[in-house]
């Protein structure tokens, strides 16, 4: 018998197969790649199984996608797995940060200024600058100490712009980082402003990340190495009109 999880996940699967042609990354009868079929061979592993995806596709039967499938799917489109497997976050995890006006003055308080830059682009060695500090306050985030860094670069836009500066809490654990969310990765010299996946090893410890960039069209994924140095921040607003 199928589980409620289960069909919970074709549900998601089915809301998500509609995105995906909303995108243009599925043409039902398309032949140059984006057909059913397609479909069918990068995620089920066989291109005749598309009368199997069609099944997934109505709520009337029972077949329903399986999870080492929906995980594919995640892999192949670039969907956020937490979103498809647990309903968690948003489809492609593009979630924006709250954008906030910074107030004309601000009193010292909890958030840390840094001008050292977060890397949207480009990365640049920032040993190389004297780095200054001061702290300010905004209205709502005043409990937690936090960081802000200045952003350079377009591989964030629309979501993060260049000149933007983003405000973020340290994250004590690497483990405890959530994929497809944004964070501020200081790693080799360097600051990035990226979507992050986690990359294990055979032990399930985390020891790769990989850094997505929202323009995807002009850069593509990379990865840093975690060592001792490295720290992650996670993105929690966005300052804007500066």
């Amino acid at each position: 018998m199928i589980g409620d999880d289960r069909i919970a996940l074709n549900k998601r699967f089915i809301e998500l197969f509609h995105l995906l042609e909303e995108r243009g990354d599925i043409v039902k009868n398309d032949r140059m790649g984006k057909g059913i079929g397609d479909f069918a061979e990068k995620v089920l592993g066989n291109r005749t199984y598309g009368h199997l995806v069609r099944a997934f596709l109505n709520p009337d039967d029972k077949r329903v996608i399986d999870y080492k499938h929906a995980r594919a799917l995640c892999r192949v489109y670039s969907v956020n797995e937490a979103y498809l497997l647990e309903g968690m976050g948003t489809p492609f995890g593009l979630e924006l940060p709250k954008h906030i006006e910074i107030p004309a003055k601000t009193a010292n308080g909890n958030i840390l200024f840094t001008t050292t830059e977060a890397f949207a682009g480009v990365s640049v060695d920032v040993n190389n600058t004297k780095e200054r500090y001061e702290f300010f306050s905004l209205p709502g985030m005043r409990s937690t100490p936090l960081v802000a860094f200045p952003v350079n670069g377009d591989s964030m836009e629309p979501i993060i712009q260049d000149g933007d500066i983003v405000v973020c809490r340290q994250v004590n654990l690497i483990s405890d980082i959530r994929d497809n969310k944004i964070y501020a990765v200081k790693n080799n010299g360097s600051v990035w402003i990226k979507y992050v996946q986690k990359i294990n090893d055979d032990k399930g410890k985390v020891k790769r990340l990989k850094l997505i960039s929202a323009n995807y069209l002009e850069y593509d994924p990379f990865f840093e190495d975690i060592n001792e140095h490295t720290r992650l921040y996670q993105v929690m607003k966005r300052i804007a009109d500066l």
